[in-house]
């Protein structure tokens, strides 16, 4: 999933950047509040960090803007400003989640979670399709119970795929979740993904829609 990342101090945007990588993200980074506006308005992202005091525009007026042109994505707010009134600004602003400075990467991680299960319309982090299970907080794959060994890029595409149950996900969506920016990859690259990962977890999980997409289906009521 792709997370932009909206922080001016270099420090802090690297530390949370390596942070999201590490949990199976692909981490975006930018410096000030007109690229950032730029980037939220013309790109999708499964969520993204913002941080309020940013050079050329304001966070808060960033994701005024976001908000007003229709950007859903969910926004999890950083920022060194702490009082409980600009705490209320930004959720009254659109943000779905506020972490003052200075946080534990944990605590970031576990936010960020939630705000991206939240807008997918799931309240745990543990989520289960047939056999197959996806915990986020241990970032593993079980198979009836029985811990399946991933690459970063199939747990990637296995977690996108899970959180958006019942929609048909094209491969262009998939691509921009699964790699950064600078990896390199073949237009087939998320056909033989999906054939390792089918491998792995059997054929029935993930349906091909020619033409459309890849398919996790609703688990059956």
């Amino acid at each position: 999933m792709r997370v932009l990342v909206v922080e001016d101090d270099r420090r802090i945007a690297a530390d949370v950047a390596r942070a999201l990588e590490a949990a199976g993200y692909v981490a975006e980074v930018v410096r000030d509040g007109e690229e950032a506006w730029f980037r939220g308005d013309t790109e999708d992202y499964g969520a993204i960090v913002l941080d309020l005091g940013l050079p050329k525009m304001d966070g808060l007026g960033v994701l005024k803007r976001w908000r007003a042109n229709g950007r859903r994505a969910p926004v999890l707010i950083l920022t060194a400003r702490g009082s409980w009134a600009e705490r209320v600004d930004g959720i009254d602003a659109g943000a779905d989640d506020y972490l003052p400075k200075p946080f534990r990467m944990e605590e970031l991680l576990a936010r960020l979670r939630s705000i991206v299960r939240r807008s997918a319309g799931h309240a745990s982090p543990v989520v289960s399709v047939g056999d197959l299970t996806l915990d986020e907080r241990q970032m593993k794959v079980f198979l009836r119970g029985v811990p399946i060994a991933m690459s970063p890029l199939e747990y990637r595409l296995v977690t996108y795929l899970m959180l958006h149950r019942g929609r048909v996900v094209s491969q262009q969506e998939l691509s921009e979740n699964i790699y950064g920016q600078d990896d390199a990859h073949d237009s087939n690259a998320i056909e033989v993904l999906i054939g390792r990962v089918r491998r792995k977890l059997g054929t029935e999980l993930i349906e091909t829609r020619r033409g459309f997409g890849y398919l996790v289906p609703e688990p059956v009521q």
